[in-house]
């Protein structure tokens, strides 16, 4: 429960990874999870890392470009300040209903939400206090299909503890949890949770280690469980509002940027964001 309770939040997006349909791809990026930003008056550069939150210890990695982008940089800034008491407060109270799912949800999606648990070895009586959300991070995790995930912004925010560098979120966990009821109908979130499998998963995490943003991007965003809506609300709409916060910080100090990586490509992407403001933003190699 404990490790549920601190990932819920940074892994709810990636249940979204299955079968796409066509639609319009973004611009081909060069295959970097880790990206410089300077130029438009900063003094130092900062660095733009996408995560994928959580992966098998087996398939974990960090290469030596990013420990040393992290090294040179004086803050760490993630989608949610994990490290605060009480965001992690908050997410707790908000993993659990107000109601039990077998109260709330139709007859015809609580035995669908049934389907979808007996198939990943869980039934709804045992999980009928959680909230839809936490529901999706519960099978998110086993997809993976191993017992020892290894959490990317934990790993961050311990080396910064280590290094007494500050930590800051973009947002809340209110914020974002407000994002996503926006987004999903509940019959939406249960059809979503439907696509879910070891496969979509194997491939998110071969892509990933292949540091291939925009094969990310086009999943999530060409998603058939993903509206035109959904993704406006949940990436769009976020990497704007997170634009507007990172000019100021960037000018004071240099930053390491952790966010899922599948905010990065695109149009609306942070990339390609920073640079319509002026920034010069450039694939970090080696």
């Amino acid at each position: 429960m404990k490790n549920l309770i601190k990932s819920t939040i940074a892994v709810v997006l990636f249940i979204f990874s299955g079968t796409i349909h066509a639609q319009k791809k973004a611009p081909k990026l060069e295959n970097s999870l880790l990206w410089e930003v300077s130029g438009n008056g900063l003094s130092k550069p900062s660095y733009l890392y996408g995560t994928i939150h959580m992966i098998c210890s087996s398939d974990y990695f960090l290469s030596d470009k990013t420990k040393k982008a992290f090294e040179a940089s004086e803050k760490l800034v993630l989608e949610i300040d994990m490290s605060n008491p009480k965001e992690m407060t908050d997410l707790q109270q908000m993993a659990m209903g107000k109601e039990p799912l077998s109260k709330t949800l139709s007859p015809e999606n609580l035995s669908k939400l049934d389907h979808v648990l007996k198939s990943n070895g869980m039934t709804v009586q045992q999980l009928d206090n959680f909230k839809l959300f936490t529901i999706m991070s519960l099978i998110s995790m086993k997809s993976f299909g191993c017992n020892d995930l290894k959490f990317y912004e934990m790993n961050f925010i311990e080396t910064a503890k280590q290094r007494k560098l500050p930590i800051i979120g973009l947002e809340t966990v209110n914020s974002q949890m407000e994002a996503f009821a926006k987004s999903y109908t509940d019959t939406e979130m249960i059809d979503a949770l439907k696509e879910s499998s070891r496969e979509e998963t194997a491939k998110l995490v071969s892509q990933y280690k292949q540091e291939n943003i925009t094969a990310i991007y086009d999943a999530f965003a060409t998603n058939k469980s993903m509206s035109k809506k959904t993704k406006e609300i949940i990436l769009d709409n976020r990497n704007e509002n997170w634009i507007k916060q990172l000019p100021g910080l960037m000018e004071k100090e240099s930053l390491f940027i952790a966010v899922g990586s599948a905010h990065l490509a695109g149009e609306s992407g942070i990339i390609n964001l920073l640079k319509k403001a002026g920034y010069i933003v450039k694939p970090v190699m080696k």
